[in-house]
């Protein structure tokens, strides 16, 4: 008997009446992947799937747990912490390694990491306050869920309010994907790419996302998202990398989630495999293969998944 203990941190936190500065975003994808994942290991013979709702049954049920599953944010080090405090428990992660998180997590380290390993991403600084000469994209440095997010135009500055460092990134243009990959110790296994849909305002709020029926697109998504996480140590379980297939041909690294995505809810409706099964077997170093529906689908960050013909 496998036994997976599931943890989803805002979820939690708004249950615990903490909710002042959560968005409600956040809270309806949270939502979303909690109970597209419990479902999913409760559909597995074998498999015995329980949830932590709170962070002390969290570090005090993990060690009776085959493996812990973690749900969260990177912002203010909490996904990090997490992690780190389950290790120290005793506990078996489903995930990324704490040192795979902390570096994923802090998008000024892994841009320095990316350019080390030559990996196409946009420049990247810290944000200095002052007006560029071009259009940037000014966001937090350990952000999650299109925060304090902002596109500039030339001579502009950030006005948000934002206690924590920022940085700037250059602003490239194209569409914006994201290609979740399972990683096991004998490799990474691709999932098929998604078009995120962001608002169209310079504040990138996350509208969703479909599955991109365009081979060639897919082909260009998938090949700058494993180059992007082959690069980084500690990478386990599913993953989610942001890339821009850049309009000029181009295509670039964004971001790694180092944990599931609300790109779970559409991939598991096009998904003809239990994806939950097809993460347990990669973890464990076995052959893994998902197979896929025709249909193409398309999906909200509450969870609501419609299907349209590919």
């Amino acid at each position: 008997m496998i036994s997976v203990l599931v943890y989803e941190e805002i979820t939690v936190t708004w249950a615990g009446g903490d909710h002042a500065s959560l968005s409600a975003s956040l809270l309806r994808e949270g939502r979303a992947m909690l109970e597209a994942v419990t479902a999913d290991l409760r559909k597995l013979p074998g498999v015995d799937c329980q949830i932590a709702t709170s962070r002390e049954l969290l570090l005090s049920q993990t060690t009776n747990a085959t493996h812990t599953l973690l749900i969260a944010p990177e912002f203010d080090g909490i996904l990090h912490g997490l992690a780190k405090r389950v290790v120290e428990a005793g506990g078996t992660l489903l995930g990324p390694s704490p040192e795979a998180i902390r570096l994923t997590g802090d998008k000024l380290l892994l841009f320095d990491w990316w350019k080390r390993h030559r990996v196409p991403t946009p420049s990247t600084w810290e944000y200095d306050a002052k007006p560029a000469n071009s259009p940037i994209v000014v966001k937090p440095r350990d952000g999650a869920g299109s925060q304090a997010t902002r596109l500039l135009k030339p001579g502009e500055i950030f006005a948000e309010m934002w206690a924590g460092p920022l940085i700037a990134q250059e602003y490239v243009e194209g569409i914006s994907a994201s290609v979740a990959l399972l990683c096991g110790p004998t490799g990474m296994r691709p999932l098929w790419p998604c078009e995120q849909m962001l608002s169209k305002d310079g504040y990138f709020a996350y509208l969703g996302g479909r599955t991109i029926t365009d081979a060639g697109l897919s082909k260009r998504a998938t090949d700058i998202a494993q180059r992007a996480a082959e690069c980084v140590p500690g990478l386990l379980g599913y993953v989610g990398v942001d890339v821009v297939i850049g309009d000029d041909g181009r295509d670039w690294a964004i971001e790694i989630n180092p944990r599931l995505t609300t790109s779970y809810v559409g991939l598991r409706a096009k998904a003809d495999t239990n994806l939950m099964a097809a993460i347990l077997s990669i973890v464990r170093g076995e052959e893994t293969t998902v197979a896929w529906r025709n249909e193409g689908y398309a999906f909200t960050p509450d969870g609501t998944v419609t299907g349209f013909p590919a």
